[in-house]
């Protein structure tokens, strides 16, 4: 049966005609000027025809012939066009044949064929069964110890370098990195630490007040902020604002290839990069983790009003409670929580990968590694502390 379909455009005549000579073999005639605009009102209504008249019996038979004879000019959009439909015809089974086009137009043609090249299978990836996927998670667990002590091992060289070779650390860099951890730090430092103050003392003093103790709700408090509620939430909000400043900066520079090229200049990456901001953190760690533990303890002193505690009161109990010794324990605590930090920080930047996501997961690696590491190095901390008396 020969039915003939025609697709009216804006055009008076259209670009692409769809023939349906019988039920097993159709054709496309293109004609005149065959471009983006031209095709825009049939392509769609082809490929729809197309797609019913493969449905239709079994699509293995089906013949559809491109008639290029009466075309004028082709653009990219023409091959495109031709491409698309050819890509249904072979992927239902069918057969596809171009005839009548311009020999000049044939090299162009010639560089989408084989057309499965533009089509690729996408690949599913297996399926790790539980055994596999463990032993790739202790592998990378494995390398990235390794990495971590060979980190540690660099750096502790360099920072020893550093002593003997002041004059040549980058101190442009330590004070640019001391300021903005440091400095810029103050105000969320403040206000977390005044918060924690408020909140230790009310939760103390409701539990104590049950035994008539309330007046040791300011020694006690005093005691726990400084010994570890001011170290461990300075070391915390650092490796939350500050590790992920010194892992994203150092990360855009190894992505932009700026690290190689200090390798290539003959240049140390730590000792360029990491002790300056090492040297930062363990110089403004203990200064905010006094300041917190100051803002801690004067909050604690304005919440303890609430339950008639004189401030004389309050401070002669954090007298009797607090000695040099806890101030100096929390103190040496806060300056390994500072090395942990920005050494943390400064190694998730230097494994920094490739891509436009690598940055940001290289700062979410920092803030996790470093709070991991805090409270492994408080753990340490508390066991030597307990031990020695420390």
């Amino acid at each position: 049966m020969g039915i003939s379909d025609a697709n009216f455009t804006n055009s008076p005549s259209p670009a692409a005609i769809w023939s349906q000579v019988d039920s097993m073999h159709a054709q496309v005639t293109l004609s005149g000027v065959v471009n983006v605009y031209s095709l825009a009102g049939v392509w769609t209504d082809i490929r729809q025809k197309q797609s019913l008249w493969l449905g239709q019996g079994n699509a293995q038979g089906h013949s559809l012939i491109f008639d290029a004879s009466k075309v004028s000019s082709l653009d990219g959009s023409a091959f495109a066009f031709l491409i698309d439909v050819e890509e249904a015809q072979k992927k239902s089974g069918g057969q596809f044949e171009i005839q009548g086009l311009d020999p000049k137009y044939q090299p162009l043609l010639g560089e989408f064929d084989p057309i499965q090249n533009l089509f690729p299978v996408p690949i599913q990836k297996q399926k790790q069964n539980f055994v596999v996927s463990t032993g790739m998670a202790a592998q990378n667990l494995i390398d990235d110890a390794r990495g971590l002590i060979a980190f540690i091992g660099h750096l502790s060289a360099d920072l020893f370098w550093s002593i003997r070779h002041i004059n040549q650390v980058r101190w442009g860099d330590f004070v640019n990195a001391a300021v903005e951890a440091g400095i810029a730090a103050l105000p969320i430092v403040g206000l977390v630490a005044f918060l924690i103050g408020v909140i230790l003392s009310f939760q103390a003093a409701i539990g104590m007040q049950q035994f008539g103790a309330v007046s040791f709700v300011g020694p006690l408090a005093a005691l726990g902020i400084v010994r570890e509620m001011g170290p461990l939430i300075t070391a915390i909000l650092l490796a939350g604002r500050s590790s992920a400043a010194f892992a994203a900066e150092i990360g855009t520079m190894t992505v932009n290839s700026e690290v190689d090229a200090l390798v290539t200049g003959g240049l140390s990456p730590i000792r360029f990069l990491v002790v300056p901001r090492v040297l930062a953190g363990i110089l403004v760690a203990p200064i905010l983790t006094l300041f917190a533990d100051i803002v801690s303890i004067f909050s604690s002193m304005l919440t303890m009003q609430i339950y008639g505690i004189p401030f004389i009161n309050f401070y002669n109990g954090m007298l009797s409670a607090v000695d040099v010794e806890d101030v100096l324990s929390g103190l040496i605590k806060a300056t390994l929580f500072g090395v942990v930090v920005s050494a943390m920080g400064c190694l998730r930047g230097m494994q920094t990968g490739t891509g436009a996501a690598a940055v940001g997961i290289s700062a979410t690696r920092a803030v996790v590694s470093s709070i991991v590491m805090i409270v492994l190095v408080d753990g340490i901390f508390a066991y030597i502390s307990y031990r020695t008396g420390f």
